[in-house]
């Protein structure tokens, strides 16, 4: 088929290609989820569902050229999905949650190719005839963490539709080449010319956030991702949550200025600079489409002459906001900007840390789709040795969780960490949240 550009979110995980072995294009950079599914099930018809939605979105059948000069996409003809079927009856009833996150996790410790068409595969464990669990690992390179769940809301519509039940229709979807052809397109437009001019000021002079490892990157210790998992308990989450009903910001602002303010403290610096991801999908006619929309957006906070807490999640609110209006850029062309930013996270005994929090989208809680219930399983809270990849450091993601509490988790390279230097650090960013949620107007340098 004719060549397609690449989006710039995919060329710039071609940035750092490090073959099919490692690296974003490596076995291991993948999203897993998993959902409880409640009522009686039909193998042969959840493979034919699965088949629907690759057929449906094109990210799910598309190659990636990486090879002989330059990088391009090609979309392929559907191909099966693969759905392996595991028999869980010897689970007793008492256990079954258990066994459905240790099932989790052994699909997230294991692998995918990116280069497998399509990128894609399910496990389905049955418990019994009325109780089952189906996780999905897709290869990070054709989606992303909102993309999974569009691709189970639209599993569970074809395969209601395929058991003859009226679910009425999907919403269309664009298909992703569209949105790689419009935002090469988009460059030359005053709106990114601007953004662009924002993030060349906003990041003048300005030096990412990075962590001392406890092995250098010189070591050649082979690249592994581990997990490392905690709860932020309901009492803190509870003033989390009313900080940011007074000051009119997102419960994620909030947590962020508490990471900010470890921050300060382990770098020593009135200048932050904390990575984050957003879903990068700005443009409404993409939120049904499934690909690699997510943008790494650099936040930077000046907490020179910041008096209280208070005023600390005013300024994160602000420096927020700022680079939300620019979130259009994508990530490449934010650094191309500030050629800079990135140089202490390069250093050999150094790296990156990105911060993420977000609600868990309910599209799939407990919600009956023709004859099934489905439930995402969130509440995950054992660590791991090994996980998906992320690359050269760590990443924080707090949940909110229907519970009251924040389910959280540290993936970090173990290659470069101890997991007792992610939890000490965890260990502080709690004390230093708890300290300022519960007495924002104390003074900063308590």
């Amino acid at each position: 088929m004719d060549q397609i550009p690449l989006s710039f979110n995919q060329q710039f995980m071609c940035e750092f290609d490090q073959g099919d072995e490692a690296g974003p294009f490596g076995p291991h950079h993948h999203v897993v989820h998993g959902w409880r599914l409640r009522g009686e099930v039909a193998v042969d018809t959840m493979r034919a569902a699965l088949d629907d939605v690759v057929t449906r979105h094109e990210a799910l059948r598309t190659e990636i050229v990486r090879y002989g000069g330059s990088g391009h996409q090609r979309v392929l003809p559907p191909q099966p999905v693969t759905l392996e079927t595991r028999d869980l009856s010897y689970v007793t009833p008492a256990d079954r949650d258990e066994a459905a996150t240790e099932l989790i996790t052994e699909v997230e410790s294991g692998t995918i190719s990116a280069g497998e068409l399509p990128p894609i595969r399910g496990l389905l464990g049955r418990f019994d005839d009325d109780d089952h669990i189906l996780v999905l690992i897709v290869h990070h390179i054709a989606a992303d963490g909102w993309s999974v769940r569009l691709v189970i809301r639209d599993f569970a519509h074809r395969y209601a539709v395929r058991r003859g039940l009226d679910v009425g229709e999907l919403p269309p979807a664009r298909p992703y080449r569209e949105y790689a052809v419009r935002q090469r397109a988009s460059v030359t437009e005053p709106a990114v010319e601007s953004s662009r001019e924002y993030w060349r000021d906003a990041l003048r002079g300005g030096r990412i956030f990075s962590l001392p490892t406890d092995y250098p990157k010189s070591a050649g210790i082979p690249e592994s991702t581990a997990v490392y998992r905690f709860l932020i308990d309901t009492e803190v989450v509870t003033a989390v949550l009313e900080i940011a009903r007074l000051k009119r910001c997102t419960p994620f602002m909030v947590l962020l200025a508490g990471f900010t303010r470890l921050v300060q403290r382990i770098s020593d610096t009135n200048d932050v600079v904390v990575p984050t991801f957003t879903p990068g999908r700005s443009e409404e006619e993409f939120q049904e489409t499934v690909g690699l929309f997510l943008n790494l957006l650099p936040v930077r906070i000046d907490l020179d002459g910041c008096r209280d807490f208070g005023e600390l999640v005013d300024r994160v609110r602000r420096s927020c906001m700022d680079a939300y209006s620019h979130d259009h850029v994508p990530t490449g062309l934010i650094l191309d900007e500030a050629p800079n930013l990135m140089d202490p996270a390069a250093e050999d005994d150094r790296a990156a840390c990105v911060f993420q929090a977000f609600p868990f989208p309910f599209l799939l809680d407990g919600e009956p789709i023709g004859d099934l219930v489905y439930t995402e399983v969130r509440r995950r809270l054992r660590s791991q040795p090994v996980g998906s990849e992320v690359p050269n450091g760590a990443l924080w993601t707090l949940n909110f969780d229907p519970e009251g509490d924040v389910v959280a988790a540290v993936q970090f390279n173990s290659n470069l960490f101890h997991e007792s230097t992610i939890a000490a650090m965890v260990s502080e960013y709690l004390t230093v949240l708890r300290l300022s949620v519960t007495d924002p107007e104390a003074p900063l340098n308590r």
